[in-house]
């Protein structure tokens, strides 16, 4: 089971989101696959965030897919890899983070205000009081790095790559040399997150 959380400002209509759950509904597996809005405040977009998860963790298995968090892997992007991290440190369950703002109340500091959504015209306020309910969604370390898998772009114009390395030490890491925050390309990286939340590997172009 598989729950992608969105970056800050993105929607489910993101690409990372769209080719995942396209590649998830090629395989079969779009009734085990949730992608919320999440609203913009952080108290509750954790809290939705924990409810889906819940809500996956109560349903129907995927054939052996096993029993407890240990079937869910939540995929997190930039802010939602900061959501994704409390949610398995509350969980137990594995979180694959990408480019994921570890340091997000100090990230998004500058962010209080108006803005747009990315993929829509709808408008957005982040107010200052969200910056506070970041840091209560805070984890200062990682309990159990073995549950996670750190995917993180050098290039990234939005956050500093090795903020993301540092915290992710003695996580499983893939670090690409260049790219940017989006991941632009993630169809090839994909694989790796399937691979990790054990998971199909996603059909060949090629197949019919």
């Amino acid at each position: 089971m598989l729950l992608y959380l969105h970056g800050f400002r993105s929607s489910p209509q993101s690409y990372k989101a769209q080719l995942t759950a396209k590649t998830l509904s090629a395989l079969g597996m779009q009734r085990w696959w949730r992608c919320p809005q999440l609203p913009v405040s952080p108290r509750e977009a954790a809290q939705l965030a924990l409810a889906e998860a819940e809500s996956l963790l109560a349903g129907p298995r995927w054939p052996g897919c096993p029993d407890g968090p240990d079937g869910l892997t939540v995929v997190g992007s930039s802010l939602g890899g900061y959501y994704a991290t409390w949610l398995a440190e509350r969980l137990g369950c594995r979180a694959v983070l990408l480019n994921p703002a570890v340091l997000a109340a100090r990230a998004l500091a500058a962010q209080v205000g108006e803005h747009q959504m990315y993929h829509s015209d709808a408008p957005m306020t982040f107010l200052p009081e969200y910056l506070d309910e970041l840091d209560a969604l805070h984890v200062p370390r990682l309990t159990r790095p073995e549950r996670y898998f750190l995917i993180a772009a050098t290039g990234d114009e939005v956050l500093d790559w090795r903020d993301m390395r540092d915290y992710a030490a003695g996580c499983r890491q893939h670090i690409i040399e260049g790219g940017d925050h989006a991941l632009s390309g993630f169809e090839r990286w994909l694989p790796l997150v399937l691979a990790f939340a054990n998971l199909p590997a996603p059909p060949s172009p090629a197949s019919p």
